[in-house]
């Protein structure tokens, strides 16, 4: 079991999560994760490291409550615990060397972007980071990342910041402006990071995106994180979960994503109906 040390809500729709895991503590690194199981009747998700610290023996998980699973996994509090908290999974994202990178996050993938912003700036990267939210109660980590960045800039689908705009118009804006990035790291929506690759392709500027297909067992053997990238499909949970944003097929990708919706979504009327009566939740794919 894995004890639940602290779990705080970053805004309406997001919370994040300190788990008590020291030997992952010890050996995970930014862009890898984990793979999480709530009980016995639980089914295993992909959750990314947002932060670790080895000392304490901590690993810090940030999710949104939008499936059966993540659903459950909100409403658990300090001192309850996981039956299964599996990792580090997946590689480490490629940060060495870079000199000036942009980190790009759209909604929840800020906070998968945070920890390589962070690993950056403390290698003495100069780092700019680039995020997207639909409204600006939903803005995350705005702090955390100030403290790992030379530019922070935060846009807003409705302008509700000051800010309006997409983050692939920031991003063109910084590179007309002169920033010579050797990196740029794109973690979102797949149609955000889509964007993202097809503005820094005309530069030739080193880009990666941060994959998060369907997962069920996280080491290779199911298949169902296949990735297309180039002319050959690949696995995001054992290939990945980072890619050349040049190279994958996003419109494979986007499809792919919405094969389990029906099934995820008669899971969630499930889990809510049981939860309303008292009972036990089951599980599907696609939390």
């Amino acid at each position: 079991m894995y004890p639940i040390e602290r779990v705080e809500p970053l805004n309406a729709e997001v919370a994040r999560m300190v788990v008590r895991a020291p030997e992952i503590a010890r050996k995970i690194k930014p862009g890898q994760f984990i793979m999480l199981r709530i009980d016995e009747r639980g089914e295993r998700i992909p959750l990314t490291m947002n932060e670790c610290d080895p000392e304490a023996g901590t690993v810090t998980i940030v999710f949104q409550a939008v499936g059966a699973t993540t659903m459950r996994l909100a409403q658990l509090k300090a001192g309850d615990a996981l039956l299964d908290f599996a990792g580090p999974l997946g590689n480490p994202t490629e940060l060495e060397g870079a000199r000036r990178a942009c980190v790009i996050g759209g909604g929840l993938g800020t906070a998968i972007a945070y920890p390589q912003a962070k690993w950056l700036h403390e290698h003495g990267c100069e780092v700019d980071v680039i995020t997207g939210f639909r409204n600006k109660d939903l803005i995350l980590l705005e702090d955390e990342i100030n403290a790992c960045s030379a530019r922070q800039i935060i846009m807003t689908d409705d302008g509700s910041n000051g800010n309006k705009g997409l983050v692939t118009q920031a991003l063109q804006q910084r590179i007309d402006e002169g920033a010579d990035y050797d990196l740029v790291l794109a973690v979102g929506p797949v149609i955000m990071m889509k964007f993202v690759a097809a503005t820094t392709r005309p530069y030739g500027i080193k880009t990666l995106v941060s994959m998060n297909p369907l997962m069920i067992d996280g080491t290779g053997m199911c298949g169902g994180c296949r990735v297309k990238v180039g002319d050959e499909y690949l696995h995001a949970c054992v290939d990945g979960p980072d890619f050349d944003g040049h190279l994958v097929d996003y419109d494979d990708a986007m499809r792919r994503g919405v094969m389990y919706r029906s099934f995820e979504s008669a899971a969630r009327e499930a889990a809510e109906g049981r939860d309303c009566n008292g009972g036990a939740d089951g599980e599907r794919k696609g939390a």
